[in-house]
């Protein structure tokens, strides 16, 4: 292991031991400050993240992810103050309960202890992972990727000197070098990290996945899809299907395949008359080509092609593909979601109850875009990733999915009988 990487663990390690007599309005003041110094200090990251920015291609799918401007600041500065306000979580009583025998027992909520995240361009994701997890008592490593190094210098120097500023420690917080090397050592950082999680593509997931020897959720990776059934409301839906595939198209939680009734080809193009405005190119199915060619653009519309099928394509293009029973969309569903976000749109009470009943995904949306997939939009103040796996957290990953619990047992000089 790399000496400076093994440094900053022991020096987060030791940090995070001391969280527990951080009193919540500490660290409600601490995230305040953030936000703070972060609006205050825009232009100076702004500027770093232009050093980023100047490495990658404006058609990438990384860049809108990658890039910062003083709206998007102010917004993280926003959810920050969000995550200010809401509860500190550990501490709380899960359950209490005495037992035959007198003795007192209680599930008290604590922090995971050290939480480590590996993610690739997003540097909004360095702010979301300081306030969340100092909010929930726990202290973080960071391994961000080569691409957003500067914009995450630059920030994590601006919250950690807050800290230092609060009377707080600021080796709560480490960045760790931009190398596949430092990946390596947090994917081995036995005894120093409690907790890893990947933010980022499904190869970067797979990899943190497969070669931990820590404890890790799967977040991120998505293939969302939506319904248009046979008793879908045509406005309602050319609504909802346009702002999940356009909204952002480089998030997780935007729209990848159209699943459309065939009883219902015939309302297809108005369905997706706002996507030709936004210039979505559409990988349609042979039913529903027909039902397109001299509606929609034509150099817009293509046939589809089989890795088009459960396919993320974090771009304007979507996958359209027609089924003849709400049966089969589930059945493709089932057959290439990878359980993050999944839509009806219906006025069909029992077909949205059975796909609500039968699709298994984090999140499962009737009559809604599925871009609200978001722990700000939640209530969870921001997240710390979007969890697709079912063991302790799943979707949006807010405050209490980064607490664990213990069992405190009052008792009054009692033994247990042989």
């Amino acid at each position: 292991m790399n000496g400076q990487v093994l440094q900053q663990f022991q020096a987060v390690k030791n940090a995070a031991r001391y969280m527990s007599s951080v009193s919540p309005s500490q660290t409600e003041n601490a995230l305040n400050a953030m936000a703070d110094a972060i609006v205050q200090h825009t232009q100076q990251i702004v500027n770093a993240n232009k050093l980023d920015l100047q490495k990658i291609d404006p058609s990438d799918y990384r860049y809108d992810r990658l890039k910062l401007d003083p709206d998007r600041l102010a917004a993280i500065a926003a959810d920050t103050r969000n995550v200010a306000k809401l509860p500190a979580p550990c501490g709380e009583v899960i359950e209490q309960r005495k037992l035959s025998n007198g003795l007192k027992i209680s599930r008290v909520r604590v922090p995971m202890g050290v939480v480590g995240v590996i993610y690739e361009a997003r540097p909004n994701v360095t702010v979301d992972v300081v306030s969340i997890g100092l909010r929930s008592g726990n202290a973080v490593v960071l391994k961000g990727g080569s691409d957003a190094h500067n914009s995450n210098s630059v920030l994590v120097s601006i919250l950690s000197q807050t800290l230092e500023d609060q009377g707080l420690n600021p080796d709560l917080i480490q960045l760790l070098p931009p190398s596949h090397e430092a990946a390596t050592d947090l994917m081995n950082a036995v005894g120093y990290v409690d907790l890893l999680i990947p933010r980022g593509s499904q190869r970067l997931i797979a990899s943190v996945r497969d070669n931990a020897k820590i404890p890790v959720i799967e977040t991120g990776a998505s293939v969302v899809h939506t319904y248009f059934d046979l008793a879908g409301d045509l406005a309602k839906g050319a609504k909802v299907i346009c702002n999940a595939k356009t909204r952002r198209v480089s998030v997780c939680n935007a729209l990848d395949c159209l699943l459309i009734h065939s009883a219902r080809l015939a309302d297809l193009p108005a369905l997706c008359e706002p996507l030709a405005s936004k210039g979505v190119e559409l990988h349609a199915d042979s039913r529903a080509l027909d039902a397109l060619k001299g509606a929609y653009p034509e150099k817009l519309l293509l046939p589809i092609q089989p890795d088009d099928y459960g396919r993320e394509y974090l771009a304007m293009k979507l996958a359209i593909v027609t089924v003849d029973s709400i049966d089969q969309a589930l059945q493709h569903i089932y057959d290439h979601s990878l359980k993050h976000s999944e839509a009806i749109i219906t006025e069909d009470q029992q077909a949205a109850q059975r796909f609500l009943r039968e699709v298994d995904a984090a999140c499962c949306y009737v009559n809604a875009s599925t871009a609200f997939t978001d722990g700000a939009q939640f209530g969870l103040g921001a997240e710390i990733g979007i969890s697709t796996q079912k063991m302790h957290a799943r979707g949006p990953m807010g405050l209490r999915e980064l607490t664990s619990y213990k069992w405190i047992i009052q008792g009054d000089g009692h033994t247990r009988n042989p």
